[in-house]
C-alpha cells in the first residue's frame, strides 16, 4: 500500500506541474477546488460528486463574495460531507484560491475530539506538497488545535462549550449538540444560550465576518431551531434525505432575488442514492424519530405529539361560503426572542370541512399589532369575525375599551382564554385526527405545520393558540356537524363593546386613533 501511495503522490506531482494554470482555474469555485484536493485528504477513496455538494459550495461562495448575507444555517443528513467541506476544504480555498490568507478562523464543534479532527485535516491539505505546489503558504505556529501563517491568518479550534473569548473573520459551528446532550432541557438550552447570548458576537466584525452553522437536526429547540424561530436574518439551506414538496428549500440573495432551489420535483426521491439508497433508508425509518430529526430536518418530541399533521390535506383553494373566524394570538414587543402576533383564519365550510385560508404572523409593538388586526378584519371583511383574547382582571379591561375604539364598525369579539394551551388545543386535534382539516397551500404552510408537529414541545405555540381560539369560536357560534347543510351567515355589523367609556381614550390619542365619532 505504500509503494501504490507512493506512485499516486508521484503521478499528481506531475500533474500539477505539467497543469498548474488549469488547475488553479478549476480552483476558482469551491466545488472545483473539492474536486481538485480530494486525493490530498482521501487518496484510496474515490470522490463522488452530488448537486449537494454544489448546494453547499455556491452558498459559501454567496456569503464570500457578499451575493448573500454572511450568517448561514445548513441542514443536512449525517454522511454529507458536511465537515470535509465547511470545517477543512473552505478555510484552504480561502486562503489559497481566494488570495484571502489573512482570514482568521474559529471552528468549534460540541466534541473536542471532532475539532481536532479537522484542524489537523486543513492543516495537512495547507502544508500538501500539491497545494504548497499551488498557493505556497508559511506557517509560523502550528499546535493541536490551532496554526497561524506568515499573513497574519489563523485558525483556532474549540469546543463548543468554551467558545467564549475567541473571535475571528469566519465562525464555523459544526454540530453544535450531542445527541445525548440534544435530550437534555438543561444542557440544550445552556448551548443555545451561550450561543444566543454571547457567541454570536465571536466575530471582529459584527456585519461582515461570516457565521456558518452546519448540524443534522436532533431536537425542536437545537441551536438551529432557535436561530431560525427568532428570524436573525440567516440563510437557510435545508436539505432533507427524501424530498418532501410542501417544504422544498428555496433561498434567496441579499437583494430577495431566488438564488438557489431544491432541484428534486419528486415526492420521496432521496439526496443522493449512491450514498445513501433506498434500502438503507428503510432501515432507518425504523427508528422514526432519528429519521425525522438527522434525516429529514423535521424534529419531532419522543413522546410524540398531539397534533397528527400528515392528516391534515393540502389543497389548492378554499370554496368559500359556511362561516369563517380569524382567531388572534398577540404579542406587544419587537424582540426578536419575543412570541408572535399571530392571526389564523378557519372557514366550516358547507361540507363540514374546516379549512385554514391565511395566517398572519409578525412581531411588532403594541401599536403595529393593532393596526395587523385592523388591516386583517379590512381585508376579512363584516363575514369573518375577528376573535381576540381578553387579558384578565381590569388590564383586559383596558385593553377591550381599546381595541373597540380601534377597531369600531368591524365584527370582533374579545373573550378571556380558558385552561392551559393543551386543553384549549384538544378540540381541532380531534377534527385533524378525524381528517375533517384542510389547508389552502401557500408559503405559511411549513411554519405551521412545523408548529403543530412539535407542539407542545415547541419553543413558539402562537400558531396554534390562534387555531385553537379560532376553532372554539366556530364551535361558541354553531355546533359542528359531519353534514353541516348551507346556510345564510348572518353578519354582526356592531362591535361586541360600544362604551362611552371609550371616548376620553380617543381624544388622549387623537394623533393615532381614528375617531369614530368624527363627522
Amino acid at each position: 500500500m505504500a509503494a501504490f501511495n507512493a506512485e499516486v503522490a508521484r503521478r499528481n506531482r506531475e500533474r500539477v506541474e505539467r497543469h498548474a494554470d488549469q488547475i488553479r482555474d478549476r480552483c476558482k469555485t469551491l466545488a472545483g477546488f473539492v474536486r481538485e484536493a480530494w486525493h490530498v485528504l482521501e487518496p484510496e477513496t474515490r470522490y463522488s460528486h452530488n448537486w449537494h455538494i454544489d448546494a453547499i459550495c455556491s452558498h459559501l461562495e454567496a456569503v464570500v463574495n457578499g451575493r448573500m448575507k454572511p450568517r448561514l444555517v445548513i441542514n443536512i443528513p449525517p454522511g454529507s460531507m458536511k465537515s470535509l467541506l465547511i470545517s477543512v476544504m473552505f478555510q484552504a480555498w480561502l486562503w489559497g484560491p481566494c488570495g484571502m490568507p489573512a482570514r482568521r478562523f474559529v471552528s468549534t464543534s460540541f466534541e473536542i475530539g471532532n475539532v481536532e479532527r479537522d484542524t489537523g485535516k486543513t492543516r495537512d491539505l495547507i502544508m500538501s506538497d500539491w497545494y504548497q505546489s499551488l498557493w505556497p503558504t508559511t506557517l509560523t505556529r502550528q499546535a493541536r488545535l490551532d496554526f497561524a501563517n506568515t499573513a497574519t491568518g489563523s485558525r483556532i479550534g474549540v469546543a463548543f462549550s468554551a467558545l467564549m473569548g475567541k473571535r475571528g473573520d469566519v465562525l464555523t459551528i459544526d454540530d453544535p449538540h450531542s445527541l445525548d446532550g440534544a435530550e437534555s432541557d438543561v444542557q440544550r438550552g445552556n448551548a443555545v444560550r451561550r450561543f444566543l447570548e454571547g457567541g454570536k458576537s465571536r466575530v471582529n466584525d459584527r456585519q461582515k465576518s461570516i457565521i456558518i452553522i452546519v448540524q443534522q437536526r436532533i431536537h425542536t429547540d437545537d441551536l438551529a431551531g432557535a436561530v431560525l424561530a427568532e428570524d436573525l436574518g440567516y440563510v437557510h439551506l435545508n436539505i432533507p434525505m427524501e424530498f418532501d414538496p410542501e417544504r422544498a428549500c428555496v433561498t434567496y440573495d441579499i437583494d430577495g432575488n431566488e438564488f438557489w432551489r431544491d432541484p428534486r420535483t419528486v415526492e420521496g426521491k432521496l439526496m443522493d442514492p449512491r450514498r445513501f439508497t433506498a434500502g438503507d433508508a428503510e432501515d432507518e425509518k425504523k427508528q422514526s424519530y432519528s429519521w425525522q430529526g438527522q434525516y429529514q430536518q423535521q424534529p419531532v418530541p419522543r413522546e410524540g405529539n398531539l397534533f397528527n399533521v400528515d392528516k391534515i390535506e393540502t389543497i389548492a383553494a378554499s370554496p368559500g361560503g359556511g362561516r369563517a373566524v380569524r382567531g388572534w394570538d398577540l404579542a406587544g414587543t419587537k424582540r426578536k426572542k419575543s412570541a408572535w402576533t399571530v392571526g389564523l383564519k378557519l372557514r366550516l365550510a358547507h361540507n363540514g370541512m374546516l379549512i385554514i385560508e391565511d395566517v398572519r404572523r409578525l412581531r411588532g409593538n403594541p401599536f403595529e399589532v393593532k393596526v395587523a388586526v385592523k388591516d386583517a378584519a379590512d381585508d376579512d371583511g363584516m363575514a369573518v369575525k375577528q376573535s381576540l383574547p381578553q387579558d384578565p382582571a381590569q388590564a383586559g379591561v383596558a385593553q377591550k375599551l381599546d381595541y373597540a375604539a380601534w377597531l369600531e364598525d368591524r365584527n370582533f369579539r374579545f373573550s378571556p382564554e380558558t385552561g392551559d394551551k393543551e386543553f384549549r388545543a384538544q378540540g381541532i386535534a380531534s377534527q385533524i385526527e378525524a381528517g375533517r382539516v384542510q389547508m389552502v397551500r401557500a408559503p405559511w404552510n411549513t411554519a405551521l405545520k412545523d408548529e403543530l408537529r412539535a407542539f407542545p414541545n415547541t419553543m413558539f405555540k402562537d400558531q396554534v393558540d390562534a387555531l385553537s381560539r379560532a376553532y372554539t369560536e366556530l364551535v361558541r357560534e354553531k355546533p359542528l356537524s359531519a353534514n353541516a347543510a348551507p346556510e345564510i351567515v348572518e353578519v354582526d355589523t356592531k362591535p361586541e363593546v360600544h362604551d362611552p367609556r371609550v371616548r376620553p381614550l380617543v381624544e388622549e390619542h387623537r394623533d393615532v386613533y381614528e375617531d369614530p365619532w368624527a363627522a
